[in-house]
């Protein structure tokens, strides 16, 4: 009887001490219900985001007074790099290279996709930083974490709208007018936002993580208006490639878009359009699904 207790005694013994290891804590993980599971509804989303809305706009504006209050030319900067490289495009691709902008005038035709570019890039670079410049004001005030980047398509947006009236000018000097269907320009900046809006959420939380990333920005910057038709057609694309371009780069099309729109008098090439509306809701979709997974370790990080 003595042996058998003992050795009763000594199962209870390693029962215990195995306990822990086979609790849920080591094994199972800790209990569902103490699980924390984030959900993202697109009605929340856009709540928070319609309640942040004073915070993007106090954003954008101490940016834009912070870049343009000390300068001499103040918003004229706005329109001075587009011109430049308008200028320098005309000289080298209308004289060196010749490019086929459909009876347009090639000023024209170049400062269209310009001012889609200067978007894109004021918007990449600035949203890039938006996060890591702001890390002190993250850490002390509660609010969504995407709109620091928006904030900074915002400013992007006004230096837009500046350069569009330079694009009216334009219009005057060369004697002509913008086609009927110019409405189509409407969707194209639905299109045209979405893209740009899904890079600056990705590339605002990788510069957090991966500060390297701020350091390609400018080499990306400089490679991506050769790569992108701002200064020659998209027809320049080989026709079998087009299609892929867009969904890479839907900027492609909604530069043909406004082309077609403003100078041309017709609608926007309905296929490739569509494969960017699709592509850069899929990058902004994306891109905000990342956002959201990332931004929980920004403070641990920074």
């Amino acid at each position: 009887m003595g042996g058998q207790r003992a050795q009763l005694v000594d199962e209870r013994a390693s029962q215990t001490t195995q306990a822990p290891g086979r609790g849920p804590s080591a094994a199972d993980g800790p209990p569902p219900e103490l699980i924390f599971k984030r959900g993202l509804r697109p009605a929340q989303v856009a709540r928070e985001l319609w309640g942040a809305r004073e915070l993007v706009r106090a954003l954008a504006e101490r940016d834009l007074r912070a870049r343009y209050k000390q300068a001499v030319l103040g918003f004229a900067w706005a329109v001075l790099t587009p011109l430049a490289l308008c200028a320098i495009f005309t000289l080298v691709f209308r004289r060196a290279v010749h490019v086929e902008t459909g009876g347009a005038a090639y000023p024209l035709f170049a400062y269209v996709g310009l001012i889609v570019w200067q978007f894109f890039s004021n918007t990449m670079n600035q949203g890039a930083l938006s996060l890591a410049n702001n890390l002190s004001l993250l850490n002390k005030v509660y609010c969504p974490r995407e709109v620091f980047p928006l904030a900074t398509m915002l400013v992007a947006t006004v230096d837009m709208l500046i350069g569009t009236a330079v694009l009216g000018l334009l219009f005057l000097v060369f004697w002509t007018a913008p086609a009927a269907t110019f409405l189509w320009v409407v969707p194209l900046l639905g299109i045209q936002f979405a893209f740009t809006y899904g890079i600056a959420l990705v590339l605002s939380v990788a510069v957090v993580y991966l500060r390297d990333v701020r350091h390609l920005l400018p080499i990306i910057t400089q490679m991506g208006v050769f790569a992108t038709p701002v200064a020659y057609p998209l027809a320049q694309i080989p026709e079998r490639l087009q299609e892929l371009y867009v969904g890479i780069n839907p900027l492609g099309a909604v530069i043909e878009g406004y082309r077609n729109a403003l100078l041309y008098g017709r609608a926007p090439d309905a296929a490739l359009t569509t494969i960017a509306a699709v592509s850069s809701l899929v990058f902004l979709v994306g891109g905000y699904l990342l956002f959201k997974k990332l931004e929980t370790g920004i403070a641990d990080v920074a």
